[in-house]
């Protein structure tokens, strides 16, 4: 797993990984949030490695970040996911043709700062309009309030990043919003069976102030944002599988009793048994080679995105991004697709190479399946199949933005 990993970065992060995995299980046991875990990354600059070097960035692109997921994940599945709103802050700074949002944004990622998630609402939106509201008061400053939910990293964040309604012109908008200040509150009520250290919760914005120069009409964002949601997320699966696997693997060879119709005297010398481990491990090696897939593809929309940034007139320019964040969406919904059946299946079937035992509370072996359902439950695969098979029988590419909310007036894309 390791050795996709670019050795500086290897070297920079690896000793800090090897001590999160350590404390994992018993944090999920627990449910204990990883604060430490997520500040000795943040210092190790996991929240600049997509700036480039001479910026005070680290300068990976996703083909080299990616790698680097998997293995945190592999360590605590919880931990990729709380960067997840973070790396598509970053994004939107590295390819804005608003050069004042991009400098002043990196600067601050470059100073550690870290930004959560907070585009979703369990109740109170639509598909097409936020229930959360951007009004300015009577001095002309720019307040936001509303209640979000799954504000996965923003609980170790200093903003979050979150979708209200424009009042003045009916327009969704991206507002950046400070954490430490009156009128926002920050809950850890995430209560999901999986992936519960993520600090998925709950917040209430009460006439938070938002500065202007951080607000940004949803529809402009860069536009290969939802395939990058993805690939992370899909980092966090293959790491997950890559444990299991390795966890099972542990198991199996500290085991001192066979049964009577086994094939050996020694667990790991069953036949049976080395079949279905192969067998799992096949499969954590295709998830993530497709994983890999996708962190190219995501690349080649960054490339373009970038063109534009720098030649915004251009509409030969645009029509091509527009296509490579389109593919790269494709290539997302297809690993997806792939992944996850993969990895619950590994999850679930690493305990037929064991026996009642390994189903122990102590063992945590419940994790990795639990997490998996959780990661897969986001964005559901159903959908993405649905694109896949309209872009294979028809050419017809996925539409470039979507949301989740009550039902709308707008036409279904």
């Amino acid at each position: 797993m390791w050795a996709a990993v670019p050795r500086d970065l290897e070297e920079r992060f690896r000793p800090t990984v090897e001590r999160i995995a350590e404390e994992a299980a018993a944090r999920d046991r627990g449910r204990d949030l990883p604060f430490d875990a997520v500040r000795e990354l943040r210092d190790l600059g996991i929240g600049r490695a997509r700036v480039a070097v001479e910026e005070g960035g680290l300068g990976a692109d996703w083909a080299s970040l990616t790698p680097l997921l998997i293995a945190i994940a592999a360590a605590d599945a919880n931990v990729p996911q709380i960067f997840r709103g973070h790396f598509a802050l970053v994004e939107q700074a590295l390819t804005t043709s608003d050069r004042g949002f991009g400098d002043r944004w990196i600067r601050r990622v470059v100073d550690g700062q870290l930004t959560g998630n907070a585009w979703s609402e369990a109740s109170g939106s639509t598909t097409s309009r936020a229930g959360t509201e951007l009004r300015a008061d009577v001095g002309g400053t720019l307040r936001v309030s509303g209640r979000k939910f799954y504000t996965t990293g923003s609980i170790f964040a200093e903003w979050t990043d979150a979708v209200a309604h424009r009042v003045a012109d009916g327009v969704d908008v991206a507002v950046l919003v400070r954490l430490d200040q009156p009128g926002v509150t920050v809950s850890d009520d995430w209560d999901g069976f999986g992936q519960r250290g993520t600090g998925t919760g709950t917040i209430v914005f009460d006439d938070a102030v938002v500065d202007a120069a951080d607000v940004l009409p949803v529809a402009e964002r860069f536009g290969y944002q939802t395939a990058l949601y993805q690939l992370v997320l899909l980092s966090v699966l293959a790491g997950i599988a890559h444990r299991a696997v390795s966890d099972a693997a542990d198991a199996v060879r500290s085991r001192a009793r066979v049964y009577s119709h086994g094939t050996a005297d020694r667990a790991q010398d069953d036949v049976q048994i080395q079949a279905l481990i192969g067998e799992l491990a096949a499969s954590a090696y295709a998830v993530e080679s497709t994983v890999h897939a996708v962190a190219g593809a995501v690349d080649d929309a960054v490339a373009a995105a970038r063109a534009v940034r720098d030649d915004p007139g251009d509409e030969a320019l645009r029509e091509r991004a527009r296509a490579a964040d389109a593919i790269a969406e494709i290539r997302a919904a297809q690993a997806q697709s792939f992944a996850t059946g993969a990895v619950q299946t590994i999850a679930s079937r690493l305990f037929d190479a064991l026996g009642a035992s390994s189903t122990a509370r102590g063992a945590s072996l419940d994790r990795h399946w639990r997490n998996a359902r959780t990661v897969s439950s986001h964005n559901p695969v159903l959908y993405k199949n649905r694109w896949v098979g309209a872009w294979v029988l028809t050419g017809d590419l996925p539409q470039p933005l979507w949301a989740v909310g009550s039902p709308s007036v707008t036409a279904r894309g």
